[in-house]
């Protein structure tokens, strides 16, 4: 499914102690209640846009827009993070092979497992608490810089990853490997003061909201024929996508389904800019 296609890493400082208080723990089910009071949900109405390929504004201003770790937060919206939490950005392959390359996911050849649908990203590898403490002290710091940056939430990417990569001979993922490294991102965005938003992976929501994400956001529920899996638990705090060249019954038989979010909009699977070629927007 459609990712960020162009950005940098950024790469802050996580202290020992940040990293370690931070990485590889179980959320407490009663620490979630109190970290979700304390961050603030985004709007369930008004404009929301989806823009990893580009930032920019549109007419009659955002209310709720989806931009990566390293663009500025839209002024007067809320604004949401991207952070590809399960897989490395186009373009960081050599900050990981060089520096990390024991956090990226091997096949049972030895071979570094790297997304087939996204060639330039690699897989990372969440199957024991030493690299989950690895992965976090490098992407923790992103989370708190966009906390820092002025973002209200995040949206960590590829969370499914254990359901793309569950062969042996492939690279292998388990669930409970990718729930783990899941709620510790969850933890530090709470103390961070963010909301989590989980995306995509329509067979476990109940299983995210129980691990602490506060809303979702997915892409191609209509088509997948998913998206009451998604509004059946985190209710009317669900950002959904649809995107133009994989909708077959066309827009308007989105909108009027019953059981899409209240902030479903369309969107062309680059995410390029207006007057880019491609470029598609509407909402329901």
């Amino acid at each position: 499914m459609p990712q960020l296609i162009t950005a940098a890493l950024v790469v802050l400082t996580l202290t020992a102690c940040q990293a370690g208080s931070a990485t590889g723990q179980e959320v407490d089910p009663s620490a979630d209640v109190a970290d979700t009071a304390a961050v603030t949900l985004p709007p369930t109405s008004g404009v929301f846009d989806y823009q990893l390929g580009a930032a920019y504004e549109l007419d009659g201003g955002l209310d709720v827009v989806v931009r990566d770790a390293t663009a500025e937060p839209a002024a007067g919206a809320y604004n949401i993070c991207y952070v590809n939490g399960f897989q490395t950005q186009p373009g960081d392959a050599d900050f990981w092979l060089d520096e990390h390359e024991d956090l990226l996911l091997h096949d049972a050849s030895g071979d570094l497992v790297i997304d087939p649908e996204w060639p330039d990203e690699y897989i990372l590898d969440p199957s024991t608490e030493a690299k989950r403490d690895g992965i976090l002290d490098v992407l923790g710091s992103v989370i708190t810089g966009c906390s820092a940056d002025g973002f209200d939430g995040v949206e960590i990417d590829n969370f499914d990853t254990w359901t793309r990569f569950p062969d042996p001979g492939t690279g292998l993922i388990e669930q409970e490997d990718a729930f783990a490294l899941a709620s510790s991102y969850i933890e530090l965005a709470h103390d961070a003061g963010l909301a989590i938003g989980q995306k995509n992976a329509a067979e476990v929501t109940v299983d995210g909201e129980a691990l602490g994400f506060d809303f979702a956001v997915t892409e191609e529920c209509s088509v997948w024929n998913e998206c009451a899996a998604y509004t059946d638990v985190y209710k009317e705090h669900v950002l959904q996508i649809e995107y133009i060249e994989e909708l077959e019954g066309g827009f308007d038989a989105v909108c009027d389904d019953p059981d899409r979010a209240p902030l479903t909009i369309l969107r062309d699977t680059m995410l390029v800019g207006p007057g880019d070629q491609g470029y598609t927007y509407d909402q329901c």
